[in-house]
């Protein structure tokens, strides 16, 4: 099977995985972008901030918010390694991102296409297009082998 380069959006989450990864946190990475323009990145930090909140895909909305001045991210696209969590999916509906684009599915704290699936519900605030599965050879793998020098025999979003 052939496979595509990655879109520079979807590289960048990874780079920012890596570099998470680098830091002792779960390689997850997210980028928010606006008009094809990268406006904001991070990775996961819940360890070095503390703070149990700073998930990936938070710490680029509320930059992404800081930087364009807005709590409403209108027209954003999201990109992120893996299956947002029910917190950062909350945070996806409350910040209405346009497009949602993520890697690798996560079964057991994923909260898009598994679990709670919040954009599913009627209550949800806000529901973003959805694209899953582009670079998750990529970000899978980059939580595989992180798992695996950790946990042995377990995964998850850690």
């Amino acid at each position: 099977m052939k496979r595509w380069p990655l879109p520079e959006p979807m590289r960048e989450a990874i780079a920012q995985a890596r570099l998470g990864e680098s830091a002792g946190e779960v390689p997850i990475g997210a980028v928010v972008v606006r008009d094809g323009k990268i406006v904001a990145s991070a990775h996961n930090a819940p360890r070095a901030l503390n703070d149990p909140t700073a998930h990936a895909e938070v710490l680029a909305i509320r930059a992404a918010a800081a930087a364009l001045g807005n709590e409403r991210l209108d027209g954003c696209e999201l990109w992120v390694t893996l299956e947002p969590c029910a917190m950062c999916a909350g945070a996806i509906a409350h910040a209405r991102i346009a497009r949602l684009y993520y890697a690798a599915s996560d079964p057991k704290g994923g909260a898009v296409e598994h679990g709670a699936r919040v954009f599913e519900h009627e209550q949800s605030l806000h529901k973003p297009e959805v694209y899953p599965g582009i670079g998750k050879e990529d970000a899978g793998g980059i939580l595989r082998e992180f798992f695996a020098a950790r946990r042995p025999g377990k995964e998850g979003r850690g």
